[in-house]
Formats: C-alpha cells, sequence, structure tokens
C-alpha cells in the first residue's frame, strides 16, 4: 500500500521505563467519553422530581389539583388531608423508578459480548440508539405502561452505555492519570444528575405536558452528543489486541497517546498489552461460549489473581457502593423533603443537593490519584456512617415534632449534604476506578458488565423498596427519618469491605495490577512495586512482532533485532 510499512515490535526489561508524555488529544480523548455519565445522571435525577410535579400526578392518578378541589381553602383541614394525599401511590413510584434498572441490569450483561464482537465504540453508539428509542415512548406516555415500556428499552441502551464507558475509557487512558479521568465519569453522572434537576425545576409547575415532557426529551441531546463524538474517537487498541489486529492496535495507541507508531514509548507499552494476552492466553484456554462466561468464575476466591475472586469484587464492589443508598436522596429525595413539612420548597433543595454533589466530585481527580482509591474508600465509608447516624439521630430525637422543628430539619439537610459530599469525593469515582483496573484483559468486557449489572440490580431493589419505607400510606414502614440508620448500617459494612478485601491499584498499568493481585493481599497490596515486565517473562524482549502499519513515514525501529 502507498507509504506502508513494518514496524517491529519489542519489549522492554525495564520496568520504570517513563510512559508516553500525556498529550491535550489524550485528556480530550477520555474526557468525551466521560460524557456518557450523563445519561446515567439525568435518568438517575429527573424520575424523582416528575414524580412529585402537580400535571404528573393529576395525569397518573386521575385526581383534581387541591386548589382546584378546594379553591381559597389553603387553611382547611379538608384541604391539608387531601393535599397530602395528593400523590402518586408508592406501587406507581416503584415501578416507573425501578424498571430503569431492571433494563440497564440486562444491558450491563449484554453489554460485555458485543463489546467483544464488534468493539467498544460501536457498543456505545449502539447503546446511544436503544437509548433514543425508549425515550421517544417516555416522552410520549400518558400512562403507566407506556412509561414503563420505555423506561425498561432506556434502561438496556443505559447499561449498554454506563459499563462500556468504563472499560473504554479504562482500556485508553494513561495509568498515571487513569483514577482521575474516570472519576471523570463520576463527576459527569454529578452534572447529569444537576441537570435533571435544573430542568424539573423550571418546569415544575407547569400545568401542561410540557411539565414530565421537557425534562425528558432533553435527554435526546445527549444521545446525540455521545453518539456522533464515538463516531469518530480510536477504538481502544486493547480490543484489536484481543482480536489479533496488531496493526489496528499499533494505530490506535498511537492515536490515543498522540505518539508515531515508531516511538518507543508505542512499541513498548502495546509490546507489554500483546505480552499480557499471550500470557492470560496461556494460563486460560479458548472456551466455547458457554464456558467463556463460567471463566469469569475460575479460581480460588482466596487467590487474589483468580477470576472469581476479581469478579467477586468487582460485583460486590458496585453493591456495596449502592447500599450506601446514596440514590435514596437522588430518586426519592424531593418526596422526602416534603414530609419534613416546614420546607416551603422541596425541589429546591434536592437541587441545591444535586450542587453539592458536583461541587465535591472534582476533589476527588486530586485524592484518587494523591491517596488512592482504597485509602479514600475506607474513610469515605467511615464519614458517611458519621454523617447518616447523625441524620437519623436529630429525626429520631426531634420524633413526631420535626415536621414543626425549623433547626432539626435544617441541621439534617446539612448533614446529609455532607453525607454527598463525602460520596462524591470517594466512593462515587473510586468503585468505577477499581473495577475498570482489576480485570485481565480475557475477561474484562464481562467482568466489567457484571460488575455494573451489579450496580444496577441493588440500583433496582432500593428504587422498588424505598418508597414502601418512607411512604406515609397505610402499608407503608413510615421510617421518616430513621431510614438514614439502615443506610448508615449498611455503610458499615462497605468500610469493612473496602479495609478487607480491595486492594491498592493507584499507579499501575492494567497489565502491572494483574501481576501486583497474583502478589499480594489488600491490605499488603499499597506497598508493592513492579519489578518485571511481562514483555520480559514472556521473552518478548528477545524477539520482535513485525506490524504492518500505513504511514507516511516508517522510522527504523531503534531496538528491533
Amino acid at each position: 500500500m502507498p507509504g506502508g510499512g513494518v514496524v517491529a515490535v519489542t519489549g522492554t526489561t525495564d520496568v520504570n521505563r517513563i510512559e508516553a508524555p500525556v498529550t491535550v488529544k489524550a485528556y480530550l480523548i477520555v474526557a468525551f467519553a466521560a460524557f456518557g455519565g450523563i445519561f446515567f445522571g439525568y435518568d438517575t435525577g429527573w424520575m424523582g422530581g416528575v414524580l412529585a410535579m402537580p400535571y404528573f400526578i393529576k395525569q397518573y392518578t386521575g385526581k383534581e389539583y387541591p386548589d382546584v378541589k378546594f379553591p381559597g381553602d389553603t387553611t382547611s383541614p379538608e384541604y391539608k388531608a387531601y393535599s397530602k394525599a395528593f400523590v402518586v401511590p408508592s406501587w406507581e413510584q416503584s415501578l416507573t423508578t425501578s424498571i430503569l434498572s431492571a433494563g440497564t441490569f440486562f444491558g450491563a450483561i449484554i453489554a460485555g459480548d458485543v463489546a467483544d464482537t464488534i468493539g467498544r465504540r460501536l457498543t456505545i453508539i449502539l447503546g446511544c440508539i436503544i437509548f433514543a428509542i425508549g425515550g421517544i415512548l417516555e416522552t410520549a406516555s400518558t400512562s403507566v405502561g407506556v412509561m414503563s415500556a420505555g423506561r425498561i428499552i432506556a434502561g438496556l441502551g443505559v447499561g449498554f452505555i454506563s459499563a462500556i464507558v468504563i472499560l473504554y475509557m479504562s482500556e485508553i487512558a494513561p495509568k498515571k492519570i487513569r483514577g482521575a479521568v474516570v472519576a471523570g465519569y463520576q463527576f459527569c453522572i454529578t452534572i447529569g444528575i444537576l441537570l435533571s434537576n435544573c430542568v424539573v425545576y423550571a418546569t415544575q409547575n407547569r400545568r401542561d405536558t410540557g411539565s414530565y415532557r421537557i425534562p425528558i426529551a432533553v435527554q435526546f441531546a445527549w444521545a446525540l452528543i455521545l453518539g456522533t463524538g464515538l463516531a469518530i474517537l480510536p477504538e481502544s487498541p486493547r480490543y484489536f489486541v484481543k482480536k489479533g489486529k496488531l496493526d489496528l492496535a499499533a494505530k490506535a495507541l498511537g492515536s490515543v497517546r498522540g505518539q508515531p507508531v515508531e516511538s518507543e514509548y508505542i512499541q513498548d507499552e502495546l509490546a507489554e498489552i500483546i505480552a499480557n494476552h499471550e500470557y492470560e492466553m496461556s494460563i486460560v484456554p479458548q472456551y466455547s461460549y458457554i464456558q467463556s462466561w463460567t471463566a469469569c468464575f475460575s479460581g480460588s476466591i482466596s487467590k487474589g489473581s483468580s477470576n472469581l475472586r476479581r469478579t467477586v469484587l468487582g460485583i460486590m464492589m458496585q453493591m456495596m457502593q449502592q447500599l450506601t443508598g446514596i440514590n435514596f436522596i437522588f430518586y426519592f429525595g424531593t418526596v422526602f423533603f416534603k414530609q419534613l413539612g416546614t420546607i416551603d420548597d422541596p425541589f429546591l433543595i434536592s437541587l441545591v443537593t444535586t450542587l453539592v454533589n458536583v461541587l465535591s466530585t472534582p476533589i476527588s481527580f486530586y485524592i484518587v490519584e494523591r491517596l488512592g482509591r482504597r485509602t479514600i474508600l475506607i474513610y469515605g465509608a467511615a464519614s458517611m456512617v458519621t454523617m447518616q447516624f447523625i441524620v437519623g439521630i436529630i429525626g429520631a430525637t426531634a420524633g413526631k415534632e420535626s415536621a414543626h422543628n425549623p433547626a432539626a430539619v435544617k441541621a439534617m439537610i446539612a448533614f446529609i449534604c455532607l453525607n454527598i459530599a463525602s460520596f462524591a469525593t470517594t466512593w462515587g469515582p473510586a468503585a468505577w476506578i477499581v473495577i475498570g483496573e482489576i480485570f485481565p484483559l480475557t475477561i474484562r468486557s464481562r467482568g466489567v458488565g457484571l460488575s455494573t449489572a451489579s450496580n444496577w440490580f441493588w440500583n433496582c431493589i432500593i428504587a422498588v423498596i424505598t418508597p414502601y419505607l418512607v411512604g406515609d400510606e397505610k402499608h407503608s414502614a413510615k421510617m421518616g427519618s430513621n431510614v438514614f440508620f439502615l443506610w448508615g448500617g449498611l455503610c458499615c459494612l462497605s468500610f469493612a469491605f473496602a479495609y478487607f478485601l480491595v486492594p491498592e491499584t493507584k499507579g499501575l498499568s492494567l497489565e502491572q495490577v494483574d501481576k501486583m493481585l497474583e502478589e499480594t493481599t489488600p491490605r499488603t497490596s499499597r506497598k508493592w512495586k513492579p519489578h518485571s515486565t511481562f514483555a520480559e517473562d514472556m521473552r518478548l524482549a528477545d524477539k520482535h512482532i513485525e506490524i504492518p502499519v500505513a504511514t507516511e513515514h516508517v522510522a527504523e525501529n531503534k531496538s528491533a533485532v
């Protein structure tokens, strides 16, 4: 081919070889990929506000507005009783909120296989298309049935996006900034939640279908932006190595690193990726489709490097993130704040909590690389235990008088905001970072998919049960602020999980993480330093691999033999 040539890729035995300098292009690529978090966040945020909209309640329950049924009679007991009952029933809240998570659960599991077949980029684009179809049904809905159908289809698309964006970002990000840029995914989630609350706040008092259709329809912009952008971004080089397309892997790696293919930086990194894949394939033979899924659960639970240990770690990591109770606030915060009684504008308080979430998350960009993943997970869980127990204690101390105690309500809101800040700087981003780093290439797409599916499974459980935990209806538990004792207790489990089971992966390449898991325990992982390369272990440093590359100029490889 014109301008074609051959680049000989050889490995290095120097474990301290400096990685390619991080370019502006590398930052921009991973930053744009993180935009997928907007989907996750926006869909998390808008439903809670819509459920409290007067028009939506009227549309979905058939009840008349309180001020229409009791015109000019806002102080009578009849008006107050009717106004309190003017809500969407708990079962509808539970169904319409949780069914999205059911769709994302299956979408995340399916996405792993799709990503290994057609690539990471095309899988995300496909997720955008599926999401848009569900969004059309959600926007057009006037009943629970159509809304639920739209939510589950949109959920399938969000499942594709939420799982594969993490996989894509982890595979293309330079190791020195990988934690920070994957934390950008969580930052985009918080921005999505904030945007949804802003739009809901702006349309809440409309007495037409625009009140809920406008917040839903805004989502089409996210699908268009992400789908179009991914169409021009490079594919993951690790995907091409897995498919045996080494020439495309070299070109993709050069593109995301902003280096020519013949650069020693690209040769050394590509050689390490190839050698790691050869190592994994030497110990994990090719399986049939069913057997390849069982490979995710092979090995011993007590052995850090086994696939079973990693899969359980990823699944439990996402479970523990959800059991912190953070989505209780973002799903049902408006309804909960409305129950506190002394708040004039619960929509505004929900907007404030999402703003706290957004402003706190960027702190994680620094501390996740400075302190490490394991450390911030431990301290983050301890902080959330403290904040949530304080909220529960204030509510329990005020008792039934809390609705008439503005000072107690303000204190509860303050500590809820501190709890959100604790989550946003620690468990929010770190849980996503860890699952993107712990899996070997042979099962990475499925491992990340299973872990993300766990997030959505527990997300769904929380969305189903929470309306019944805090609802005011006869068959509800009516826990009120006491629900924070439940979340605080579950955060104790998250603390123990982080301390005993989560390893430190800061500052390591994905291939070095494999070695670290083989040679350490979670509590000793922080001290581990790389002492050899896969290229050396697989003797790739003693040979060269010739890769045909279509370039205008192919320089001689200085280390070729």
